[in-house]
């Protein structure tokens, strides 16, 4: 692995852990046991660094919630997936997190690649919805983009739920609540 990807992947768990201002240059070099020369040769600054961090996240979080909305045969189904308890949830969403920090929200370079990657969940999961309606599954009357957009700040909100209680519990509570608002099973077209 190369000093830059050890550098990125570095900041990455910091940023998980102790949020971007709570991150030092220091800490992530040591982290990835590279030089401040090395640091600075492969990236202008801590929030250029931060930045490459946010996009492999971004990367990798595309990746994981294509599989869990490609997943199912239902509408209802393919959302459970999308809202499944993940080992984690008590350190809450990687990016999720980062946008509680002020140095994210006030640099327009750190919390662009955040809500690049909200609009693009809420349209991966407008598009399962439309295609719900498109079946028959959903009511053609639903506002599509309202329901994702509900969906996308449940799960988000069930983070902050299980972070503030220390359990899982009220992430499967918050999901569960959100499915019952889901049919269970497609309705014959008619």
């Amino acid at each position: 692995m190369s000093a830059a990807d050890r550098l990125v992947d570095s900041m990455q768990t910091l940023l998980w852990e102790n949020g971007y201002s709570g991150t030092s240059p220091r800490a992530v070099q040591e982290l990835a046991d590279a030089g401040q020369g090395s640091m600075y040769h492969h990236f202008r600054s801590k929030a250029g660094l931060a930045v490459a961090a946010e996009l492999k996240m971004s990367e990798e979080l595309e990746i994981q919630i294509s599989a869990r909305l490609a997943s199912g045969s239902s509408v209802r189904e393919k959302i459970a997936a999308f809202l499944t308890l993940d080992e984690n949830v008590l350190r809450g969403c990687r990016l999720g997190r980062l946008v509680q920090d002020a140095a994210v929200v006030s640099d327009d370079s750190l919390r662009q690649p955040i809500a690049t990657m909200f609009v693009w969940i809420q349209e991966q999961i407008r598009q399962v919805l439309t295609d719900g309606v498109r079946n028959g599954e959903l009511d053609p009357t639903l506002d599509v983009d309202a329901v994702a957009a509900t969906i996308l700040a449940v799960r988000q909100g069930a983070y902050v739920l299980a972070r503030g209680a220390q359990s899982g519990e009220p992430f499967r509570a918050a999901t569960a609540g959100l499915l019952q608002l889901l049919p269970e099973r497609t309705r014959a077209l008619g």
